[in-house]
């Protein structure tokens, strides 16, 4: 309707000369880019989050109105986040961290939980991407502590997920499984249904990797069935892709291509680079378990993930790319590459702590040695 935009607003205020209904309409309008940032999130238009954001953020400069800063700080990180630019979201988060300490810990800033704690767990998914899991780790108990301190359901689903999300990263699964179904149990008991869907789809990608396949495949069904039921857009990518690669553990490597490919589609849908560059790198574990093996397929998926990876500083996809990368070559009869690309997959592992997949990759790095 014209006449009605925010410009309109403030030109009408300043022809009345009115500084005080200048900064109320300033003030109403930082609130409602807030709100539309998040909501475009929700929805999975990312680009819009981050412009609603940054709106907020220019108009927040005159008002200095510190609980809108903290709340488009918190917007920012975790719109950037969907979008896989971990490097900016961990900045804006870290900003919240700063500012959120002492009695500011326990307040909330008009956010649906603690705002420290929300920041907290943003913030330790951003850095597990990037393997910094030393500080994902400290970041994430610290939100926990502040979380149960203030004993507050909702902050404590996050915190719990953020710190299962940083184990699940770095397949320490001994610690990430009871802290996920720690959140799904709090989700159930005191009807949070909006973050199901994250706790059962991580808690069932654990059990996956640790071996508990059939347990792992019924999470992560609910937890699809449960995104498609409440229309959720951010991250559904990630969750098919989830299913794929349990699928693929299950030995059913149809119902995993399938599922990989709808999660390329949305991952790219959403532009979810990121997601997409996991999803890439499970259509590689795809093709290089097919029989006969689709080497020159896997070296391309490979590759291609390798790349968003780098762009990115996913280190522990790269370390798993290169791990992958290394098993095809050696497949091929490419000793070469395969010593160069399992080497690096060994040194990047043990320099994240990556312990779990640190034995097969030696023996493979030794199988190659040996021919």
């Amino acid at each position: 309707m014209a006449g009605l935009g925010p410009r309109s607003a403030i030109e009408r205020a300043e022809i009345g000369n009115s500084r005080p209904t200048v900064v109320r309409a300033c003030a109403l309008l930082d609130r409602i880019s807030v709100y539309m940032s998040n909501y475009s999130w929700w929805m999975g238009d990312q680009e819009h989050a981050i412009e609603s954001g940054q709106r907020a953020l220019a108009l927040n400069e005159s008002l200095g109105d510190f609980t809108l800063q903290v709340q488009t700080n918190f917007r920012l990180g975790q719109a950037f986040f969907a979008l896989g630019d971990y490097r900016q979201a961990s900045s804006f988060l870290t900003r919240n961290v700063g500012l959120l300490t002492g009695d500011l810990l326990p307040e909330r800033f008009g956010l649906a939980g603690l705002a420290s704690v929300l920041s907290r767990y943003s913030l330790a998914c951003a850095l597990a991407e990037q393997g910094a899991f030393a500080e994902a780790m400290a970041c994430g108990e610290e939100g926990l502590r502040v979380a149960e301190a203030g004993n507050h359901p909702f902050s404590l689903v996050l915190a719990t997920f953020g710190i299962g999300l940083s184990a699940l990263r770095q397949g320490v699964f001994h610690k990430a499984i009871p802290l996920l179904e720690r959140g799904l149990t709090l989700c159930r008991n005191r009807d949070i249904p909006g973050f199901f869907a994250w706790l059962a789809a991580a808690l069932g990608y654990a059990r996956g990797l640790a071996g508990q396949v059939t347990e792992a495949l019924r999470l992560l069904e609910q937890a699809v069935e449960h995104v498609i039921a409440l229309r959720i857009r951010f991250s559904y990518a990630l969750w098919v892709a989830w299913l794929s690669e349990v699928y693929l553990l299950a030995s059913r490597p149809e119902e995993a291509q399938g599922h990989a490919m709808h999660a390329l589609e949305l991952s790219r849908a959403y532009k979810e680079h990121g997601n997409e560059a996991w999803v890439l790198r499970l259509l590689a574990d795809i093709a290089a378990h097919r029989h006969p093996l689709q080497g020159e397929q896997a070296i391309l998926s490979y590759r291609q993930a390798l790349t968003l990876a780098e762009e990115r500083g996913m280190r522990p996809l790269q370390a798993h790319c290169h791990y992958g990368l290394g098993t095809v070559y050696a497949t091929t009869g490419q000793q070469e590459q395969a010593r160069a690309a399992l080497a690096t997959a060994i040194e990047m592992y043990r320099a994240m702590e990556m312990t779990f997949w640190l034995p097969q990759t030696a023996a493979a790095l030794a199988q190659v040695e040996a021919q």
